[in-house]
């Protein structure tokens, strides 16, 4: 829990001392003080999140000291908390997320990969650390982040703006235009309307390179690609909300966000090449659009208050991506170069590059109902039904190195598809419902039990085709297919169609004992869960994958002390991994999902807030984390093998962060001082031994933030200077070729942004 990155303020009592301000938070579905919540909560308020220069994932996930990520641009980042990671989970035939991402009601977590959702006029974020399976289901198995939005207000105006511009060491210039209204239609209606248009600067340079393919002795130049600060985003977007309170008892809003982000370049580099620098051969683009549409009514039956939060998302993306290391590895290993002729029988550059498109809608509708909570038996209780849809067409090219395609190997290619050697062209549908309710009594004042379960279905289904030519392969693609031929939407004929079924209960018992209304001890039994899925593969010889679980067991605390100057939070946790996926790559680097065994995950998370004077804030958290397999993966000698004791991948042992916020008068001016300070352990990339080796471990590294600020009346100045001292910490590390079986030919990391010094300017009424 991180109360480094709450909302909190300063507000004077009789005695004139210093006090924080009560966090609010409906991480239970219900409207409650943080302190009074028994769960491992954090929580980013609107101040927060202004004052942190939050715009995005990456800016408030390094502030949540139990959530890691990997990391491969915008869009494409994969979170896991609480160190439940085996790496490899990104892949759009592979396992669901193990942690949920909620926009307010609704659940916007995709199949691969987060909403990169613009951070403004954002009420709060919350992180809430463990399985969440009672009240969230699916995907919250090892924890759930909520971005809530600050919802129309009937009784008043207001309205602000921000603008700002900043300039990247060794890159670019960026910007940012913000802006918000809330308007008043009646006493009994209101509409929100937000609005942002940023520019991100890159800061990695596209440059020289060639590579010689041996079979062939072609050379192939990127000269026509290079660029400097190619990296850079462009994003846009808007929300508009309508509230309208139909009685004293009775409110829809209807909300719809839009987003369009434009991402050009790689966010990874070379480190051989030099620093921050890549030598790519194709253009490395994607596209991102998502419209999320949602209604919520709220509602009261007698004294029972009543939701239906019902949403529909659909999202596109649009990419090009460089795949020439995997070819010259092939090429190099096996001589595949020789397949890749013209139509006169001569050799061609076998270089690939890959053309995805994706199309996902997800449909969630919940019904729940609460009790009031001043009730001694509390229930909240609920069904809840979704169907998630992403249509996936990859399509590796081979076109003698022309991105336009002036030649191909049409004898080779995939039927109808000029050029391209592998298609993959599916339909995963992931189906899930729930009943799902949270019993709550006071055995005494200062004693409450509570017991929960959430019985689940899940029907999962993936079919279409992926392969190669039957004049190219006799194991995938066309030689596979079934008979007679019939098309799949774009593809020539259909070679996979697999089904994966369940069902099953999640439970949750907590005690929670308050010595008074400062001080509180809980502990807490729970489990979640991720359902299993279909292995795609050539005939269908591997089974699907099952559902993997996680047993937490925990011990936390929220305290308060110093009449509120004080705040302490934190939990000590134990969890099983039980059967949890695996993702690898097998024959011809087709993914596969393996219920790799068991790991035990123990750890501590904690966070403190002071209130030192009436001027200084100090506040920090701080995570440990001893993640490891308790059962040896594969066997010795196969690229597949973990022995026993090894750490999982992705997340540190130890991950932290510290703030110091000082403000004065200056003159006619409230000014303030803030540094920020985050730490982040060494990690590995990889859970198999191999993979492992070959990347190396990611070393730690330690982040610095500064701002400084004015603010008088309803006007505000910044000065801000993110990662002061320009470190180059490794986000994430990868090769294009699974390092297990290729080696590598060229290993990437992702950087941190370099110092980053910009200006804010900004004003509400």
């Amino acid at each position: 829990m991180l109360l480094a990155c709450m909302h909190a303020a300063y507000a004077a009592d009789a005695s004139d001392v210093p006090t924080l301000q009560e966090v609010v938070v409906t991480a239970q579905k219900r409207t409650e003080n943080l302190q009074d919540v028994p769960l491992s909560i954090q929580a980013i308020g609107t101040q927060q999140l202004e004052r942190l220069h939050v715009t995005n994932f990456n800016d408030y996930v390094k502030y949540l000291p139990s959530v890691s990520f990997q990391d491969a641009g915008p869009s494409v980042e994969h979170t896991y908390m609480r160190g439940v990671a085996s790496g490899g989970d990104g892949n759009h035939s592979g396992s669901l997320p193990s942690v949920g991402m909620y926009l307010d009601e609704q659940p916007v977590t995709t199949i691969d990969g987060n909403l990169n959702i613009h951070i403004y006029d954002i009420q709060r974020v919350e992180a809430l650390s463990g399985p969440q399976g009672t009240l969230y289901g699916a995907s919250s198995e090892a924890g759930t982040i909520r971005i809530i939005t600050n919802k129309p207000d009937p009784t008043k105006f207001s309205a602000g703006y921000d603008l700002g511009g900043n300039s990247v060491d060794h890159g670019g210039i960026g910007y940012t235009a913000e802006g918000y209204v809330n308007l008043p239609l009646s006493d009994i209606a209101a509409v929100r309307l937000v609005g942002w248009d940023e520019k991100d600067a890159g800061y990695i340079d596209n440059v020289h390179r060639t590579v010689t393919f041996p079979t062939s002795g072609i050379v192939f130049d990127n000269a026509s690609q290079l660029k400097n600060n190619y990296n850079d985003v462009e994003t846009k977007g808007g929300r508009a909300a309508l509230k309208v309170d139909l009685n004293d008892q009775w409110t829809i809003t209807p909300t719809v966000m839009g987003q369009t982000q434009q991402t050009n370049g790689s966010f990874a580099y070379d480190p051989k090449l030099g620093d921050l620098k890549i030598g790519h051969f194709f253009p490395d683009t994607e596209h991102d659009s998502f419209v999320q549409s949602s209604l919520t009514v709220e509602g009261k039956i007698s004294n029972f208050d009543l939701v239906y939060a019902g949403a529909y998302l659909t999202r596109n993306t649009h990419e090009q991506s460089d795949y020439t290391d995997y070819s010259l590895f092939y090429d190099t290993a096996y001589g595949s170069g020789a397949f890749f002729l013209d139509n006169a029988g001569n050799l061609i550059n076998p270089a690939q590059h890959i053309v995805g498109r994706d199309h996902y809608t997800k449909i969630s509708n919940e019904l729940r109902v609460t009790s009031p909570k001043e009730d001694r038996f509390r229930v909240t209780a609920g069904l809840f039904t979704q169907r998630q849809v992403h249509e996936i067409l990859q399509d590796y090219v081979v076109n003698n190195g022309d991105p336009l395609g002036s030649v191909a190997p049409n004898d080779i290619s995939v039927p109808g598809w000029p050029g391209s050697i592998w298609l993959t062209d599916q339909e995963r549908v992931d189906r899930d419902s729930a009943i799902f309710g949270e019993f709550s009594y006071d055995f005494l004042p200062n004693l409450t039990g509570t017991a929960g379960a959430r019985y689940y279905t899940f029907d999962n289904t993936l079919q279409g085709f992926y392969g190669f030519n039957s004049t190219f392969s006799a194991h995938e693609g066309i030689a596979t297919c079934f008979t007679p031929f019939a098309p799949f939407h774009g593809a020539p004929c259909q070679d996979l169609n697999g089904r994966s079924t369940g069902s099953g209960t999640t439970p949750k018992v907590n005690l929670t004992y308050k010595f008074d209304k400062d001080h509180m001890i809980y502990a807490t039994y729970s489990k979640g869960f991720r359902p299993g899925g279909v292995n795609r593969n050539g005939g269908g010889s591997l089974p699907p994958y099952k559902p993997d679980y996680l047993n937490n067991y925990e011990f936390g605390w929220k305290t308060q002390w110093d009449e509120n100057r004080l705040r302490w939070n934190g939990a000590i946790f134990w969890e099983k991994w039980k059967d949890f996926q695996f993702s690898y790559l097998g024959t011809n680097a087709v993914t596969v999902i393996a219920n790799a065994g068991q790991a035990q995950i123990k750890g501590l998370e904690t966070d403190l807030e002071f209130a030192a004077t009436d001027q200084l804030t100090l506040s920090g958290g701080l995570s440990y984390i001893d993640a490891k397999l308790t059962q040896t993966f594969s066997t010795p000698g196969s690229s597949l093998y973990a022995p026993a004791g090894t750490q999982l991948p992705v997340t540190s042992k130890v991950k932290g962060n510290v703030t110091a916020r000082y403000t004065v008068p200056v003159g006619s001016y409230d000014a303030s001082v803030q540094a920020s300070a985050v730490y982040v352990g060494p990690r590995w990339a990889d859970l198999r031994l191999a993979a492992a080796t070959a990347l190396g471990q990611e070393p730690s590294y330690t982040l610095a933030d500064f701002s400084f600020g004015l603010n008088k009346n309803s006007m505000h100045y910044e000065l801000y200077i993110n990662n002061a001292f320009d470190k180059r910490a490794v986000l994430d590390r990868f090769a294009e070729c699974d390092p297990a079986s290729c080696g590598v030919i060229a290993m990437y990391d992702v950087p941190s942004q370099p110092r980053t010094i910009g200006i804010k300017i900004g004003q509400k009424f």
